[in-house]
């Protein structure tokens, strides 16, 4: 028999060697390292007939949330399915969770992946990918419960004890839940310094708690560990921007837009130019930027040339009003409207909860941002207003997110909505623990209200 790095079976029909490029894949995907295609190109070489090298290509092509990559991951799951006779139970829910992921039905996916770990609670790759689906369709919650869960079957003797100490880390940083985050991160950052995702929880707890110095010092101490790291890099240079951002150095932020986190040169950039991370990154800074009176001179087009080629995917709920930040900035108003008849038409069609994310979330928040940008401010609030308590059903983080609700605040200040000024600013100081006060975003906003307090 061969096993994973967990000791779990796997059934590989070409034994050891099989097993080695296995386990080097799953390495490279927890580790967010650079060669990760030439990982899983290995194994699939290795051993043709192992159904985990297949569910492993359906699973990285679902990853990216780009509908282009939908025919890759049929054909995995194809590929899966047929050699599933051969494969452990375990393994046979993997392939079943695949194909609920590909249907759009992300609940049957996460319910699969969750089954799979009451089984087995040391399936580090299914606990992995349930931590990145759950995360990015705003269940934090689900994400907290599952790790809750699995964490007493786990101790430092397990390869991977540091990987499951960061998915504990951030998802209490994402349900508020700070101290444990903090304390789950640092340990494994003590032990692991390399691993990418609990210096992001910890980064996050940082930024949610305004600890701007020590996040931009924790960020420079761990970046040589990065080197051999796939596009993720670029999102924690993101991050340090944001910190540099809060203390109003907007030279330092252009200089990690344009030499870090959007380097055009960059060859990880040039291979998945829209990748929805770096999407993410790069609009949501150049608009808050913007708010700041800061100029994005020709940045905005390279990034409307890619919101144009994506219209009519609506895969990923989150990154459609970010593709609307560059249509926007860049005043590529037709295409603007194109995208946002691409979000009706695919609600038409889709089913469920993603569904009511696009109609009650995705498209609302779109609109606003349109309007914002054709300076319609009001009728910008009026669209945003309904999507405000929805906003954490497009996925992803506060930190994310907030752009919009900074987006929000800008066109009330505008219109002179101080009514709806006041209200969102006392939900903002109920709900962050940084006071409005001290936020860049909504300084301007809080001093117009009179509102000074600084912390809860």
């Amino acid at each position: 028999m061969t096993y994973d790095a967990q000791g779990l079976v796997i059934s590989t029909t070409t034994g050891d060697e099989a097993g080695d490029a296995y386990r080097f894949a799953i390495d490279g995907y927890l580790y967010y390292k650079a060669d990760l295609g030439a990982r899983l190109a290995k194994l699939l070489a290795q051993d043709p007939g192992f159904v985990m090298a297949h569910v492993l290509t359906g699973y990285f092509a679902m990853m990216p949330l780009n509908a282009s990559h939908l025919g890759t991951a049929r054909q995995a799951l194809a590929q899966a399915q047929r050699y599933a006779v051969h494969a452990t139970h375990r393994e046979r829910s993997h392939v079943a969770a695949l194909a609920h992921w590909i249907d759009g039905d992300l609940d049957r996916a996460l319910s699969v992946w969750e089954e799979i770990l009451a089984a087995h609670p040391r399936d580090l790759l299914a606990l992995r990918v349930h931590h990145n689906t759950a995360f990015w369709y705003g269940l934090p919650e689900r994400m907290l419960h599952e790790i809750t869960k699995v964490m007493p079957y786990w101790s430092d003797q397990l390869p991977g004890y540091t990987t499951v100490l960061a998915c504990n880390a951030f998802a209490h940083e994402e349900c508020g839940q700070y101290n444990a985050a903090e304390k789950a991160g640092w340990s494994a950052i003590e032990s692991d310094p390399g691993n990418l995702w609990a210096t992001h929880a910890l980064t996050h707890v940082m930024e949610m708690q305004g600890r701007r110095d020590e996040g931009i010092a924790f960020l420079n101490q761990l970046e040589p560990h990065w080197e051999t790291a796939n596009n993720f890099k670029h999102h924690l240079w993101w991050h340090r921007a944001m910190f540099h951002l809060e203390r109003r150095e907007f030279d330092q932020v252009l200089d990690l837009y344009d030499q870090r986190f959007r380097d055009l040169s960059s060859p990880l950039l040039q291979a998945v130019p829209d990748l929805y991370n770096d999407v993410l990154n790069a609009t949501s800074m150049l608009f808050r930027l913007q708010l700041h009176g800061i100029n994005a001179g020709n940045r905005w087009d390279e990034l409307a040339d890619l919101a144009a080629a994506r219209i009519g995917d609506t895969l990923a709920a989150l990154t459609l009003p970010h593709w609307m930040l560059a249509l926007a900035g860049a005043e590529r108003w037709e295409a603007a409207e194109r995208l946002l008849r691409g979000i009706r038409e695919a609600d038409s069609v889709q089913r469920g909860e993603r569904r009511q994310i696009l109609r009650e979330a995705a498209l609302p928040v779109s609109e606003a941002v349109l309007l914002h940008g054709r300076q319609e401010y009001a009728a910008s609030v009026d669209a945003m207003l309904p999507a405000l308590s929805q906003m954490q059903r497009l996925g992803g983080s506060h930190a994310q997110r907030d752009v919009f609700e900074q987006l929000f605040i800008d066109a009330a200040m505008k219109s002179g909505r101080d009514d709806v000024l006041r209200l969102h600013l006392n939900r903002a100081l109920a709900t962050h623990p940084v006071g409005p006060a001290d936020r860049i975003g909504y300084a301007a906003a809080a001093r117009h209200v009179g509102m000074t307090q600084f912390k809860v």
